[in-house]
Formats: structure tokens, C-alpha cells, sequence
């Protein structure tokens, strides 16, 4: 092995076949490496063998730790991230294993970079005090949003170097939309008819929202003579959540049922004149393939993912309703050259944020 070869270990919520995570993966691993070629990657995952398939990357069990503790002990840099990894509000457990991995790491003497994360919320005075007493021995910390830096200011964490940058995924090179156009024709809806995207999610078991996406979903094949294609964005649990929707629909519409890639995703969405999502990753993909968007919050990370490119989501899950969500896809609709050109701009600038996070990360480890 060459002597000049830096080695990364990245901890985050890999290998669980969650498009978005994935896709904050690849874009990692495309930016860092187009920054510095000699670097020697491993990646801590729930499934190692499909990471290291599907990444070209060394891999290592989450729950290995004599392997995580081997790969950080010969490591320059652990990776945190992205996105949100330290909260509690959807995992109180997964909170305290991320921070042991990085408290594991500072253990080893190898540096740590929290990247990009979404911070918090976190509840709960232990859970607080323990995140405070973690990160503040990171020796960088990037955050994606306004939110996040509010979020240490009130965990009292002033330390390290903190800086806002963006998503990972948003420095991700858009895609040519061929294969998005063949997965269709494969589903038969190609056509001549423009096509509404909707990613959709199960969420503490509320099925409201699935009565409003449904009747939505109609409403756009009869009022905008549109395609209605539901995106998985987490395999398979949200082509379930697509199937409990389209068993509603009186019009009929598209559940694409398949696992895809980070480049088919992307591809996918650049087919897609608008983008209806309650998943954040989709609602990212749709700004890196210049597609107009509409989000649903169920978590601060829509909100502050909106605002930052100044949007606002439609109302939140619990309470949305079909007429308030028509009337923005409407007014969307109508608009759309005018929000993609909007958009675009506003994309441009976060796509310089995302690739600074890589090269904090490479600065960082040749700093002595």
C-alpha cells in the first residue's frame, strides 16, 4: 500500500435499503474521491456485503465491533454522517450507538468529522448531556440546515469548528433520464401525458393521510390529465405504504415495486414534471434533477430542507388536506417553468455547500 493513501471510516444508516441514505453514501464517495483518488474507504453498514456490492467499498457489520474498533484504529478520519443520525425522536437507541462510535474513535486517537448531519430534535436531559459531552470532541462539525446550528446552540455545543453546509446529495451529478424512461415503459406508464411523482412513507400508523393522497391522486389524472407514479423511496416498506394508497384510488396510477439504485432514482425523477414527497431524499433528488416540488412535514428535516431553497411544506401529515394540497400543485403546475428556473438557482448555491463538506473532510486529515 502506498504510503500516501488516507483511509476513512464512515459511520451512518447504510445498508438498510433506504434510497435517500444511499444516495448521501454515493455522493459522499463521488465527491471525496473526485477530490482525493488515494483514498482507502470503509464503511460501517447493516449489510455489508450489498454496501460493498453496490459502493465498491470496503464494509464492516454495525454490530462487529471488533472490526469497526480495527478499521478506526488504522483510520485517519471517521465520518459521522450525513444525515440525521444524532436525534431521538425516530430511534431513542440509535442516538447512543453513533455517538459510541464516534466516542470510540476519539478512544483511538483517530480524528472525527460529523458531515453534513441533520442535529436533532433530542429529548431528554441525559440524551442532551451526553450528546453535548460527545460531539463537542469532534474536530469538525458540518451541519445541513439553519435548524441543526440552532439545535447545537441550545445543546450549548460551541465547539469544534462548526460550519452550515448542505446534503451530500445535492453535489451529486445529475443523470441522463434514458433509464428512467425504460423503467417506465417496463411498468407501461410511458406515455404522451406529463407524470406527477409522490413518495410516500408509513408513519406511526396514521392512515388519514392515505384517504388525501388518494383522493390527490385522482384529482391530478382528472383535473391536470397527468401520470400519478409512486416512488419507493425505503424497499420494501414504502410499496406498501404506495399499495394501501392505490387500493383507494378510483383513477388508476403507478407504484413502482422494484429496488433501485442511486443513478435510477435520479433518472426516475428527471422524467417527473413535479414531485409530491414526504421523504426528504426525494425531495432532494427532485432539486438535483431541476424538478419542481411540493413537501408534507412529519419531521424539522422538511421544513428546513424547504426553507432552505424558500419553500414551505403543504401542511403536515397529520392534518393535511386534499383541497389545500391541490391547490398548491395547482399553482405549481401552472408555474412549473417558472419554480424549475427558481429552483435551479437557488440549487446551484447549496450544490457548492454539499461539495465543501468534502473538502473540509480532506483538509482535515492532512492537517497535523
Amino acid at each position: 500500500m502506498a504510503s500516501s493513501e488516507k483511509r476513512i471510516v464512515v459511520s451512518g444508516y447504510y445498508g438498510s435499503k433506504n434510497a435517500g441514505d444511499e444516495a448521501m453514501l454515493a455522493a459522499m464517495l463521488e465527491v471525496l474521491c473526485d477530490l482525493e483518488p488515494k483514498l482507502n474507504i470503509t464503511v460501517i453498514s447493516a449489510s455489508p456485503v450489498d454496501t460493498s456490492a453496490r459502493h465498491g467499498v470496503e464494509s464492516v457489520s454495525w454490530l462487529d465491533f471488533p472490526a469497526i474498533t480495527k478499521a478506526l484504529r488504522g483510520a485517519d478520519l471517521l465520518i459521522s454522517g450525513g444525515g440525521s443520525l444524532l436525534q431521538n425522536v425516530t430511534s431513542r437507541r440509535s442516538l447512543y450507538y453513533y455517538l459510541a462510535i464516534i466516542g470510540l474513535a476519539k478512544s483511538l486517537g483517530t480524528k472525527v468529522m460529523l458531515y453534513a448531519q441533520g442535529i436533532g430534535p433530542i429529548r431528554g436531559r441525559l440524551a442532551r448531556h451526553v450528546m453535548r459531552s460527545v460531539a463537542s470532541r469532534a474536530d469538525l462539525i458540518t451541519v445541513r440546515d439553519q435548524g441543526s446550528l440552532e439545535e447545537l446552540k441550545s445543546l450549548g455545543i460551541t465547539r469544534p469548528h462548526i460550519e452550515r453546509t448542505a446534503d451530500p446529495v445535492l453535489a451529486i451529478h445529475p443523470v441522463g433520464r434514458e433509464t428512467g424512461r425504460a423503467i417506465f415503459r417496463s411498468y407501461h406508464a410511458e406515455g404522451a401525458k406529463p407524470v406527477v411523482g409522490i413518495s410516500v412513507r408509513d408513519w406511526r400508523g396514521w392512515h388519514h393521510f392515505k384517504e388525501v393522497l388518494a383522493e390527490v391522486s385522482d384529482r391530478i389524472v382528472r383535473e391536470l390529465d397527468a401520470s400519478v407514479v409512486f416512488l419507493p423511496m425505503q424497499f420494501p416498506e414504502d410499496v406498501k405504504a404506495a399499495g394501501d394508497i392505490r387500493e383507494l384510488t378510483k383513477e388508476p396510477c403507478t407504484v413502482l415495486a422494484d429496488e433501485y439504485t442511486t443513478s435510477e432514482f435520479l433518472s426516475l425523477v428527471g422524467n417527473m414534471d413535479l414531485m409530491l414527497g414526504i421523504r426528504l431524499h426525494a425531495l432532494i433528488f427532485a432539486g438535483v434533477m431541476g424538478v419542481p416540488m411540493l413537501g408534507i412535514s412529519y419531521d424539522p428535516k422538511i421544513d428546513r430542507f424547504l426553507d432552505s431553497i424558500g419553500e414551505k411544506p403543504v401542511g403536515s401529515l397529520e392534518s393535511v388536506t386534499a383541497e389545500e394540497l391541490m391547490q398548491e400543485i395547482r399553482r405549481k403546475w401552472n408555474d412549473r417553468q417558472i419554480f424549475r428556473q427558481k429552483n435551479g438557482e437557488l440549487m446551484s448555491r447549496l450544490r457548492e455547500l454539499a461539495a465543501r463538506n468534502a473538502e473540509l473532510a480532506i483538509e482535515l486529515i492532512e492537517k497535523k
